[in-house]
């Protein structure tokens, strides 16, 4: 099985971050507009319109406010395996680190995947930063620059 691991710096505060995870049919408004274009709520799962064209089904399986972790599946004829969790890590009162696991079959679509996961990274960082700066007044963009000379 493929795994995928993601370690994106964000900086925003970790519960502002987490809120914005953990909202899990605003995906296109909160977490990373732009790479999402809409979702739509169908009972514990969600229908996720990717800017890319791409439709997927994700199915919420696990969110533990405690852990800030947020655990789902997504569902299609074209993946035999997908599971990925979200964890939100703060690091001080003014950033955090999102963790973004993926694990999925066939192993074929994992550089697909990869990529789509680096695009919705820096759009995360985007939305949370602008969010973190609207209610603070103020946050930089040394986030978007960690994470890509993190590569």
């Amino acid at each position: 099985m493929a795994s995928i691991h993601k370690d994106i710096p964000i900086d925003a505060p970790a519960h502002n971050v987490w809120d914005a995870v953990r909202d899990f049919g605003a995906l296109h408004r909160r977490l990373v507009p732009g790479f999402v274009l809409d979702t739509k709520l169908d009972g514990e799962a969600r229908i996720v319109s990717f800017a890319n064209g791409a439709v997927a089904r994700e199915l919420l399986v696990d969110c533990d406010d405690t852990r800030r972790r947020l655990v789902y599946a997504v569902i299609s004829e074209r993946m035999k395996q997908h599971s990925a969790s979200v964890q939100v890590i703060a690091e001080g009162e003014a950033s955090c680190r999102l963790i973004w696991i993926v694990d999925l079959l066939p192993h074929e679509i994992a550089p697909y995947v990869d990529g789509q996961m680096d695009q919705a990274a820096l759009a995360m960082q985007k939305a949370l930063a602008r969010s973190a700066k609207v209610e603070s007044g103020f946050a930089s963009d040394r986030a978007l620059s960690r994470y890509r000379g993190s590569k």
